[in-house]
């Protein structure tokens, strides 16, 4: 049913052509030939039998921080009565025949050491003040230089082949993690400093990169930014900064490759990745078109979007993708719980477990024995039903441009001066994070499901045929390749939608003097246009972000600007007038001219309504219907909840979850604001009878197409329909 009438929705005007529809002549594009034949895009070991191996449940792995119970019969007695499954190691220093003997499947952390990966003294921004002005300067921690060269790879190499030999003999190893937070700078703090002093290389990358009319290496620093935000768009040009930074992601996504191969020499049945990565970003290596194809497992806090755009690069749920959790007694159990069946929906396959007020003395406190339902039933139940499952979408795609990431960042950092070195927090502040996830929202609210595709995969293969719609979110910068790529789809009957400034910018971070897509949308731009032009015309973006740094609220961000308004929400482009539609093909390009991020603070101020989603949505949903499922409460669309659905064996999981902004950081935890147990109870409607299973249950709800579930609010609805 779920897959019928899926199929059923998205082939309006999508009767496809070949896999390689808009794949360019003989003489492909110098950035196509670059992403074709750049080790940066090449993905290790992927394959889903060898991914999912031991994880095929749902793994529970406390850090023992304080596990003050001990590793002996007391602690083991613990685990098993609590539903606790999993434990970690740490450089292969471990109890390993207690977590055998216990069955408690681990991790094994730092397996690269720790000072390399993750620098010494980068939890503290002002060890590193002296070289963010300095882009000469080579990459170091406060225990000395740390450069990526020969010498640290053969470091790190033998401490990883003296840590997995320790450890690969259990059989209840299930990942290697390389470290914790690591960075090729510290965490994502601007630091436009050198990786190493191989000048040579970063020369012989820009001829890849560029392929013709390469440019001399430069060597600058966000100050160069700065010096150019009073031109117009046509004068900008931020490649000398850009394309250095886009060289060390590379640099980093094949260093974390290479050591990946290695695991998998020393353990080939173990896959090997990262944890504590951070949100996606200008800094630090977090390019994860580049990332996500070089690891096999990974932990991601919840920042920037960074769950949603690795779940949608891990085809069939295979890479064991996981995050963290922190207990706090101010935010009380629900927000365990919640969280456990939030990111279980979204296809986390466990948590780390941060072991921090967990017991008086030896004795385990009151709320772990609140929390033992949660970890027995997803770990001994529901866990194995979403192993090897595949996410389900409704044809909407939003676009993963990380050079759109870049430009943002630059475009961002006007208010603050010379005082960009302190700006962090770009997951709360940026441009591209915040429009990024406004539309998730919108979508969700809506009862739509997405996923994000990446701008490589874009410009190797077009937009997959799977989906209807491409939602381009900030995009800035777009290549002619991509440009070529997103027409295709369009002409052959896809619907495109921007919001503003789409493609202004090329890959390098060059203004155009037209846009990328102006053709496509209908639109004109010119080079001579100014920040004037733009929002509250003394700033190129919506928020003033240093006036707003530390805002409580979202209201107090969108006030530091005034802008003009339309429907709640900001136009982005002064002169440019209404959203335009525009017919192309079998397909319809749709420029909105809008921002959406004040969906953000509609939502959060609970005002948020249909009237504001539809100014987005219209064109996506003009029934405004779900097309899976119809979730009422007293017959209306309840705030905040999203759906989620699966599909493994001729069956569709679908999960019901309360949808709330976490607020987590760079070092992880935080928890979700907003949340209450409130029971409910939900209608849901399928758009044909079918049978439907309570997967919490186990009660045979019988044929039918109206269903009717208790919800609390924390905990999750689950059930199963199966297809024909």
């Amino acid at each position: 049913m779920f897959k019928r009438h899926f199929t059923t929705w998205i082939s309006l005007g999508l009767l496809l052509a070949n896999p390689t529809f808009g794949r360019a002549d003989d003489a492909p594009d110098p950035y196509q030939r670059y992403v074709e034949n750049a080790p940066e895009f090449k993905p290790v070991k992927q394959d889903p039998a060898f991914l999912l191996g031991r994880w095929d449940t749902w793994i529970y792995m406390p850090w023992r921080f304080q596990w003050t119970i001990g590793t002996d019969a007391a602690g083991g007695e613990f685990c098993r009565d609590l539903g606790i499954n999993g434990g970690f190691t740490d450089r292969a220093d471990a109890p390993l025949g207690w977590l055998d003997r216990y069955q408690l499947r681990f991790y094994n952390d730092h397996t690269a050491g720790k000072g390399d990966l993750h620098l010494a003294g980068a939890e503290n921004k002002g060890n590193f003040k002296g070289f963010q002005r300095d882009p000469r300067a080579i990459r170091r921690g406060v225990n000395g230089p740390r450069p990526i060269d020969a010498a640290l790879r053969r470091r790190l190499r033998d401490v990883m082949t003296a840590n997995i030999d320790r450890v690969k003999s259990s059989q209840n190893r299930v990942a290697y993690a390389l470290d914790d937070e690591p960075s090729w700078g510290a965490f994502v703090t601007p630091l436009p400093w050198r990786l190493n002093d191989d000048d040579a290389s970063y020369r012989r990358w820009l001829t890849s990169y560029y392929g013709t009319r390469v440019p001399a290496a430069s060597y600058v620093t966000p100050d160069y930014v700065l010096a150019q935000l009073d031109h117009p768009i046509g004068k900008l040009d931020f490649s000398p900064l850009l394309d250095r930074l886009s060289y060390q992601d590379s640099v980093w996504a094949n260093l974390i490759r290479a050591l990946v191969e290695h695991s998998n020499r020393l353990d080939p049945s173990t896959p090997c990745g990262i944890v504590g990565a951070q949100a996606p970003n200008i800094w630090g290596g977090y390019d994860y078109a580049k990332l996500s194809k070089a690891v096999q497992f990974i932990e991601a806090y919840d920042l920037g979007s960074a769950q949603e755009i690795l779940r949608s690069f891990n085809p069939r749920n295979a890479r064991p993708q996981v995050t963290t959790h922190f207990h706090q007694d101010k935010l009380g159990i629900e927000n365990d719980i919640w969280q456990s069946w939030y990111y279980f929906a979204h296809g986390n396959r466990g948590m780390i477990g941060w072991v921090d007020g967990w017991f008086d003395g030896r004795t385990p406190r009151p709320w772990l024995a609140k929390y033992k339902s949660t970890l027995r039933e997803l770990g001994g139940v529901q866990g194995p039903k979403l192993a090897g499952a595949t996410w389900l979408h409704d044809g909407i795609a939003l676009y993963y441009s990380h050079p759109s990431i870049q430009v943002s960042w630059c475009l961002d950092i006007e208010p603050h001066g010379k005082t960009w070195v302190n700006r962090g927090n770009d997951e709360r502040l940026g441009t591209s994070h915040l429009v990024r996830k406004a539309w998730e929202y919108l979508l969700a609210d809506a009862g739509l499901q997405y996923n994000f595709v990446a701008y490589d995969e874009v410009i190797r293969h077009g937009v997959p045929m799977e989906y209807k719609v491409l939602i381009l979110p900030a995009c800035y910068a777009l290549s002619d390749i991509e440009a070529s790529r997103i027409k295709a789809f369009c002409e052959r009957g896809g619907t495109v939608v921007a919001d503003f400034a789409c493609g202004l910018f090329d890959q390098h971070g060059k203004g155009r003097s037209s846009g990328a897509l102006d053709e496509l949308f209908g639109v004109k731009h010119d080079g001579a246009l100014t920040k004037a032009d733009f929002f509250g015309g003394k700033l190129w973006v919506e928020t003033n972000q240093d006036a707003g740094f530390s805002y409580a609220g979202y209201r107090e961000l969108f006030d530091t600007t005034t802008c003009p308004m339309r429907a709640g929400h900001a136009v982005a482009e002064r002169g440019l007038g209404v959203p335009k539609v525009h017919k192309v093909g079998r397909g319809r390009a749709i420029y909105l001219n809008l921002s959406p991020q004040r969906y953000l603070q509609h939502r959060e101020e609970g005002t948020a309504s249909d009237a504001h989603r539809a100014a987005f949505l219209s064109d996506i949903n003009p029934s405004g219907r779900p097309p899976r499922i119809v979730v009422t409460q007293d017959g209306k669309r309840p705030p905040r909840i999203e759906t989620t659905y699966w599909s493994k064996s001729g069956l569709t999981y679908v999960f019901i979850v309360t949808n709330l902004p976490m607020n987590a950081s760079s070092t992880g935890g935080g928890g979700v604001a907003g949340l209450n147990r409130r029971p409910s109870r939900l209608v849901v409607e399928l758009p044909e009878a079918r049978a439907v299973v309570n997967e919490r249950s186990g009660e045979t709800l019988g044929p039918g197409k109206t269903f009717a579930f208790d919800f609390n609010g924390v905990e999750a609805v689950f059930f199963s329909v199966r297809d024909e």
